[in-house]
């Protein structure tokens, strides 16, 4: 099995393209639609380079999955559907809730919160078969209720669940996140894999001006991540979470990443002038 990466270095995100090199059978993971916040403008340089490796290795991608809806950068996904129109979009059953909760925060009257924008609603131990590779769905909540880890052989694919060990775990303070939900996923859902499993994260910051690092193993993680181990006591690790996330500044993108996530990467439906538009609440 071989595996591509991708990294998009304004939103520190990694996109996986994982495929059988024999068969050309894959699927993607964490893709990224380019998008700048001052101008309101949308490009496709990232889809663009996938598709470029998708199409000089003739690989016939299945599904294209998020780990969940992400708050620092627009999926993909739509755009990714346009040019591979019979692959399915995937995510994690529980956007449904992430739907209700921004329904609410975005006043959305019209949005289905069914999770019908998407292909298929992922489960907890859910197996696909993108023809010669197999993926198993681990439901690994905390910095969402969404989240989805993604094993494949001897890899999981652990979105913002834990990162690089000089980094940590993700954060836990989007709405309907949990610093408990989270430390079970790890220690009970990824930590429980053979030590030799290969880890690929969702996000590298390079931690202490290092250079970029997005592979490490469950051992690694197990004995190095610098916010939970395998032996950090459940009381710890949500002690720290919940403060160190009350210092976290707000994801440069949440705004307009949410709106565009839980529609599946479609832009909000365009209005009577023909263009589409993402909502900022003002707050005082």
């Amino acid at each position: 099995m071989e595996v591509k990466t991708f990294f998009d270095s304004v939103t520190f995100t990694l996109t996986y393209i994982v495929y059988d090199s024999k068969t050309k059978d894959g699927v993607i993971i964490d893709s990224v639609l380019n998008y700048d916040p001052n101008s309101g403008k949308i490009t496709t340089k990232s889809v663009d380079e996938a598709m470029e490796f998708i199409n000089s290795e003739d690989i016939k991608i299945h599904y294209i999955l998020d780990s969940h809806a992400h708050a620092d950068h627009l999926t993909g996904s739509q755009k990714l559907k346009e040019k591979i129109p019979n692959a399915k979009t995937g995510i994690g059953a529980n956007i449904t809730k992430v739907q209700e909760l921004f329904k609410g925060f975005f006043n959305l009257k019209d949005l289905k919160t069914d999770g019908s924008q998407f292909d298929m609603l992922l489960e907890d131990d859910q197996e696909l078969q993108a023809g010669s590779v197999k993926i198993k769905v681990l439901n690994t909540p905390g910095h969402t209720p969404a989240c989805l880890s993604f094993l494949i052989e001897d890899m999981v694919f652990v979105g913002d669940a834990i990162f690089m060990p000089d980094f940590g775990t993700g954060r836990c303070d989007f709405p309907a996140g949990s610093a408990e939900d989270l430390y079970e996923s790890v220690t009970k859902k990824l930590y429980t894999l053979p030590d030799e499993t290969q880890v690929f994260v969702g996000h590298d910051y390079m931690t202490g001006g290092r250079g970029l690092k997005y592979m490490s193993t469950i051992v690694d993680e197990k004995t190095e991540n610098i916010q939970l181990k395998a032996n950090t006591s459940k009381e710890d690790f949500i002690n720290f979470r919940t403060t160190r996330d009350k210092k976290l500044a707000q994801p440069r993108l949440l705004l307009p990443s949410i709106q565009v996530n839980i529609l599946a990467g479609k832009k909000p439906e365009a209005e009577d002038n023909g263009v589409s538009y993402l909502k900022l609440p003002i707050t005082e």
